[in-house]
């Protein structure tokens, strides 16, 4: 059985109404008409997920700002209509993944910006540090932001990070076993010798594990020098942030990935007025 988010969405409005909605259960279940506003400037995500939790709860919703937009302070982002009862047991699951997506998007659009105004060809990819229950929608806001989607899940592709190899004993081992169920996987390394080694035995994609720039910069020069840079792409990963990526990305690295952009996003402020 395939994800769903219109299900993921009932859930979440679920987990907030819990066995129901006491105070707006004692106002008049008149219709009324409210709007969405952002407080502060950002990158709209999740707009298209607001609506769509307050139309399967009979309400109608007409979006005015749409995810990916660039939004003012103050600028309405959505418009809706119902009763007054629906409008308001929706409101806080609306706001609340609202609020995150465009966190989300805003960073990532702000990374993106960095990276690219160094290095164009350089991609920024999310990581699997998201919030529990919330990767699909973490992940939705990165693309939406301009960046990429790395796995989802682990079934999405082979990845051999430095505790498989612990646990294995040999990355040469790992390497043949993962040559064997794909033509496509990773490998994680953190000295210059194992990303030159995994390169020679034909790795599609390396990690450079908490490489410094320089670092970096020196292990593709070594690459060049075998004539194996061409043949892999090189991901950076592991304490890169908003202050210090335009350094990795002027290293021309293929991919940068970074946790905090899921992980530690910032929401942005966003309130329902009726």
């Amino acid at each position: 059985m395939g994800f769903s988010p219109k299900k993921e969405l009932a859930r979440f409005l679920q987990e907030d109404i819990g066995s129901g909605d006491v105070t707006s259960g004692i106002i008049t279940n008149r219709k009324i008409v409210a709007k969405i506003i952002t407080r502060q400037a950002c990158v709209v995500a999740g707009v298209r997920f607001a609506k769509e939790i307050f139309t399967m709860n009979g309400c109608r919703a007409r979006i005015l700002r749409k995810d990916g937009s660039h939004a003012r302070p103050n600028q309405t982002v959505l418009e809706i209509s119902g009763p007054a009862r629906s409008i308001l047991k929706c409101e806080r699951t609306a706001l609340n993944l609202l609020s995150r997506m465009s966190g989300i998007a805003t960073s990532t659009n702000e990374i993106v910006r960095i990276v690219k105004s160094a290095s164009p060809k350089t991609d920024i990819y999310s990581t699997r540090k998201t919030a529990p229950g919330l990767r699909f929608f973490d992940k939705e806001a990165v693309m939406i932001g301009g960046g990429k989607k790395h796995r989802v899940a682990l079934s999405d592709m082979i990845m051999i990070k430095d505790n498989h190899i612990a646990a294995e004993g040999s990355i040469i081992e790992l390497i043949r076993l993962a040559k064997k169920k794909s033509d496509r996987f990773e490998v994680e390394v953190d000295t210059q010798h194992d990303a030159i080694l995994a390169a020679s035995l034909g790795t599609p994609i390396i990690m450079l594990d908490n490489f410094t720039p320089q670092k970096i910069s020196s292990t593709i020069l070594a690459l060049k020098k075998l004539g194996l840079r061409s043949r892999v792409r090189l991901e950076a990963s592991g304490g890169i942030n908003a202050k210090n990526i335009r350094k990795y990305a002027k290293t021309k690295v293929d991919m940068i990935s970074i946790g905090s952009i899921t992980n530690s996003a910032k929401a942005v402020d966003f309130s329902l007025e009726v």
